[in-house]
C-alpha cells in the first residue's frame, strides 16, 4: 500500500493527464485533486471538469488566474525585457510558477500528500514544476508519471484510455493533431510532428493567432501606449486591468501578423529542440517598454540592465523564478522602474513593430537643449570632448609606443 493518500494532479482534461489520473488511481490507489489553471488558453475547461467527475473526482478546482498571470508574473519579467538566447520571449517558461505556486497552495489546503504534473522526462517544464514545488514547499512529494510508467508512445496511452474507458477526442483517433501546443495569455507554443525537422518550414494554418505578414493589412496601425512604473497600464488613451491589456495587445498584434518565432533552443536538460511561438502582445511590450526606458532611464543602470538580463532569462527558463537570485535581481529591477512613466507610440505593419514616438512628461532626461544640432547657446562645451577623448585614448597611447619600439 502506497504511503501517498492524497494527490494534486495539474490537469488539462486531455489525454495525457486523463490517463495520469486513472493511472494514480490504479498504481497509488490514492485519492486525486484536480486543478485546472485559467491563464488564458481560450478553451473551454468546464469539460476537464466533467472528465474529473466520471472518475470519482470529488474535490475539482478549476481557477481564474489570468489577471495574477499578467500583473505578478509577466509584467515583472518584462520590466527586465527579458529575452531567452536572444529571441524566445518565455512564454511557456514564465506560467509555470504560478502552476507550481498553486498546486502548493491546493495541496495544503486539501491536506494532500503528494503533486503530480504530466511534464515528460524530455522537457524543462518537469523542472519548472518541480523547482518550484521545492522552493515552496521543501517536503512536498512530486510524482512523474512519465519518469515511472511504461506508456511512452501515443499508440500505448490510447491503448490504456481505450481499456479504461477514457474519453478520447477524435482528432486522436484520427491521427492525432499535426502539433503539440501549449497556450496561455502571453503566447502559444508548438512543437512536435511536422517541427520536429529543423529545416521544414512550418505550414501557414498551424497559426492560430497571427495571420501571416504577407495577408496583414495594407494600411498600418498606430497604437500609444501608457505606461506606469514600468508596466504598461493603458491603450489609446483607454485604462486596462493587466489581462485585459495583453489581450488587447494579443489582438490587435495578431491581426497584424506581429509576434511569430521559430526557434531551435538549447533545453534545460541538454538536448536541442525546434518550437514555433506566437506572442505578439509580448512583442509589442518589448518594444514599447525599452522605448520609454530610453528616455527615463540613466545610461548605466540601462547597460547595467542589460548585462544581467541574460542570467535573470536563464534562471526564468530554467525553472528557477522561486529562488532567492531572481528575487534578489527582480528587487534590482523593479527600483530601477520608478521613473518609468510616460507614453510610446508604436506603428504596426506586416509583422514589424517600429517605434514612432516617446514621451514622458515627469521623467524624462532627454534634454532638446543640449541634444539639439543648432546653437544650445553655451547648454555643452564642445571643448570638453578632447580632453575626455586624450585622458581615454591614453592607454591605447602608451599600448601603441611599445608596439612601434618592438617593430
Amino acid at each position: 500500500m502506497s504511503e501517498i493518500k492524497k494527490v494534486v494532479l495539474a490537469y488539462s482534461g486531455g489525454l495525457d493527464t486523463s490517463v495520469i489520473l486513472k493511472w494514480l488511481q490504479d498504481v497509488y490507489q490514492c485519492e486525486i485533486v484536480t486543478f485546472t489553471a485559467d491563464i488564458g488558453q481560450g478553451e473551454e475547461l468546464e469539460p476537464a471538469r466533467e472528465k474529473a467527475k466520471k472518475f470519482g473526482v470529488k474535490e475539482i478546482y478549476i481557477d481564474d488566474l489570468r489577471e495574477e498571470f499578467v500583473r505578478d508574473f509577466v509584467f515583472p519579467m518584462f520590466r527586465a525585457n527579458t529575452i531567452y538566447e536572444g529571441e524566445y520571449l518565455l512564454g511557456t517558461s514564465i506560467a509555470r510558477p504560478l502552476i507550481a505556486k498553486r498546486l502548493i497552495e491546493i495541496a495544503r489546503d486539501t491536506k494532500a500528500d503528494a503533486i503530480s504534473h504530466g511534464a515528460t522526462g524530455k522537457g524543462n517544464d518537469q523542472v519548472r514544476f518541480e523547482l518550484g514545488a521545492y522552493a515552496l514547499n521543501p517536503d512536498i512529494k512530486v510524482i512523474a508519471p512519465w519518469r515511472e510508467w511504461d506508456l511512452l508512445s501515443r499508440e500505448k496511452l490510447l491503448a490504456y484510455a481505450e481499456q479504461h474507458g477514457i474519453p478520447v477526442e477524435m482528432k486522436h483517433k484520427a491521427g492525432g493533431s499535426p502539433y503539440s501546443m501549449d497556450a496561455n495569455l502571453l503566447h502559444i507554443s508548438y512543437e512536435g510532428r511536422h517541427l520536429e525537422d529543423p529545416a521544414a518550414e512550418p505550414e501557414d494554418d498551424m497559426w492560430r493567432w497571427t495571420v501571416s505578414p504577407e495577408k496583414a493589412p495594407d494600411q498600418a496601425e498606430y497604437l500609444d501606449v501608457e505606461y506606469k512604473y514600468g508596466d504598461p497600464v493603458a491603450l489609446n488613451g483607454k485604462q486596462l486591468s493587466a489581462a485585459d491589456l495583453l489581450a488587447e495587445l494579443n489582438r490587435i498584434g495578431g491581426k497584424h501578423g506581429i509576434g511569430r518565432l521559430d526557434l531551435v533552443e538549447n533545453r534545460y536538460v541538454g538536448m536541442k529542440a525546434r518550437g514555433c511561438y506566437e506572442t505578439p502582445g509580448g512583442t509589442i511590450m518589448l518594444k514599447a517598454h525599452r522605448a520609454i526606458e530610453s528616455i527615463t532611464l540613466d545610461r548605466e543602470v540601462a547597460h547595467l540592465k542589460d548585462e544581467l538580463m541574460p542570467r535573470y532569462a536563464s534562471l526564468i527558463y530554467n525553472g528557477y523564478w522561486w529562488s532567492p537570485e531572481r528575487e534578489m535581481l527582480q528587487t534590482m529591477i523593479n527600483h530601477s522602474q520608478v521613473n518609468v512613466n510616460g507614453w510610446v507610440r508604436v506603428k504596426l505593419y506586416k509583422g514589424n513593430v517600429t517605434v514612432v514616438g516617446r514621451d514622458s512628461k515627469t521623467n524624462s532626461l532627454f534634454d532638446p537643449g543640449i541634444a539639439t544640432f543648432e546653437d544650445d547657446q553655451g547648454a555643452y562645451n564642445q571643448a570638453d570632448a578632447a580632453g575626455f577623448i586624450k585622458l581615454n585614448a591614453l592607454r591605447l597611447r602608451i599600448a601603441a609606443k611599445f608596439k612601434n619600439k618592438a617593430k
